[in-house]
């Protein structure tokens, strides 16, 4: 069953039209051309729809409950994909999917944060939401990847860290900073890539890189719209000018220089063509680690450096 965003109601509005004249047993030539000529419109619907989109309704696409999530691309995109659980202190977390896969014929470690398609596998899940065992679990397979000098490429879909007691006893802070720091000096390429919501110290504990990517139709930011929306304007009702305000769309990555490469997808998200969008992020990928390949161990950390201080502006006055 599709599922559609309220900005997407004229499309719905054809594909009902569309189901109920292919439904018919028999039809006619002119049926059959009544039902080219609303693919036709469907199409020009979805280009208008989806060329003009804000801030908001990009925030939306990228929550899509059809959107591909992490395994799902891991499915399509990697080879020989091995699963690495627990963080030997404490448990296993869920909502990150990590282990060591080979995209082409290069080797690769993966961290991705993994959602759920329904309420079951949502509350298995989190939601995505990492909980303190979530980041030592990614940091365990990151040293690793270190270790035996393969790239890592993490997958950031979250909308936030987990907040919970249990999280903060744990310590959650602890360990987001403590990935930032470990991250900063490791010694093999690092990719991140952002597939649908990257929000908060919740991506952030696994987005620290060499090349930060996104896909077209997400977004990144310290706090989502309605977290904003709540402290700001006390209304969380207000989301879509906090949007607005927060400038998380990919467009806006690239203008602040965060965002080193937005990967393309089909007109109307990800969600409508699976195979293209992991065609493209798989190549994305590609070109990145390729782009590393020749960068020297020791010289990481200075080169995350001189990436990391130029996102950040002052002015000295005398």
């Amino acid at each position: 069953m599709k599922y559609y965003l309220e900005f997407e109601e004229p499309i719905r509005l054809l594909d009902e039209e569309i189901h109920l004249k292919e439904s018919i047993l028999d039809p006619t030539s002119d049926t059959k051309k009544e039902i080219a000529q609303l693919h036709e419109e469907r199409l020009k619907k979805i280009n208008k729809i989806h060329s003009g989109l804000n801030r908001w309704q990009r925030v939306q696409l990228a929550r899509h409950p059809q959107r591909p999530y992490s395994l799902d691309y891991i499915e399509d995109i990697f080879i020989d994909f091995v699963e690495i659980h627990g963080d030997r202190l404490y448990a296993d977390d869920p909502a990150v999917v990590s282990g060591f896969a080979k995209i082409g014929k290069q080797k690769i470690a993966i961290v991705a944060q993994q959602k759920g398609r329904n309420t079951k596998e949502n509350l298995h899940r989190n939601f995505g939401m990492m909980k303190p065992e979530g980041y030592r679990k990614a940091m365990r397979v990151m040293k690793i990847a270190e270790k035996f000098k393969l790239p890592v490429v993490t997958f950031m879909d979250t909308p936030g860290a987990f907040p919970g007691i249990g999280a903060e006893e744990r310590g959650q802070g602890e360990a987001i900073a403590n990935n930032l720091l470990e991250m900063s000096s490791l010694k093999v390429p690092i990719v991140s890539v952002v597939i649908g919501e990257g929000a908060s110290g919740g991506a952030l504990g696994i987005g620290l890189c060499d090349r930060f990517l996104m896909m077209q139709n997400t977004w990144y930011s310290v706090i989502s719209p309605e977290g904003c929306a709540s402290i700001l304007f006390r209304d969380a009702s207000k989301a879509e000018e906090a949007a607005e305000a927060l400038k998380v769309t990919p467009d806006d990555m690239i203008e602040m220089g965060i965002c080193d490469k937005i990967i393309a997808e089909p007109n109307g998200g990800a969600h409508r063509d699976m195979d293209s969008s992991a065609k493209n992020l798989e190549l994305a990928i590609l070109d990145a680690i390729n782009e590393l390949k020749s960068v020297e161990g020791e010289s990481f950390i200075d080169l995350r450096i001189e990436k990391y201080d130029k996102l950040g502006v002052f002015e000295t006055f005398k």
